[in-house]
């Protein structure tokens, strides 16, 4: 709970961004597995700006929450850039969002699907003024540690695109 704690600041600010503009965000936590979406949710009354979400970690909870063909994947792997996007899209679009934030990655400990390296992660932001990705790669298989890094990175992504919006 230290996390949540120490991103507080951050998610309030956030918040007062998707207030202002009267817009909301739905949220595809990967291997943040729900931290993302938690951080935002410590703001009071954040069904203001936060419609949902999920955590994808497998493909059934892929085919649920985004609704894509599975061909729509096709050539593409976890922990990417096209990947990330993909799913920003997906869960802004079945979720009526104003904004789609993923997070795609891989934080060790155990071998990722599609073999992308422990400690990259890739956050997506889609809203009102385009596209945006943030690549992090902590090159540590700290499996608790690439989480809180991961989360923060995602966060940092989408603060950056609200103010880049402003």
């Amino acid at each position: 709970m230290d996390l949540l704690h120490e991103l507080a600041p951050q998610s309030l600010r956030i918040a007062a961004l998707l207030r202002a503009r009267g817009e909301k965000v739905a949220v595809a936590d990967g291997a943040t597995g729900g931290l993302i979406a938690a951080s935002l949710l410590t703001v009071p009354g954040a069904l203001d700006f936060f419609v949902g979400g999920g955590v994808v970690y497998s493909f059934r909870a892929r085919d649920v929450l985004f609704d894509v063909p599975r061909d729509a994947y096709k050539g593409m792997r976890g922990a990417t850039e096209d990947y990330a996007l993909l799913q920003a899209r997906a869960i802004a679009a079945n979720f009526g969002a104003d904004w789609g934030l993923a997070e795609s990655g891989s934080v060790g400990g155990s071998s990722h699907p599609s073999g992308a390296p422990a400690g990259r992660s890739v956050a997506a932001v889609v809203g009102p003024p385009g596209e945006h990705i943030r690549l992090l790669e902590t090159g540590s298989e700290v499996r608790i540690a690439n989480m809180g890094a991961f989360t923060r990175n995602a966060l940092q992504a989408f603060e950056d695109a609200l103010l880049a919006a402003s």
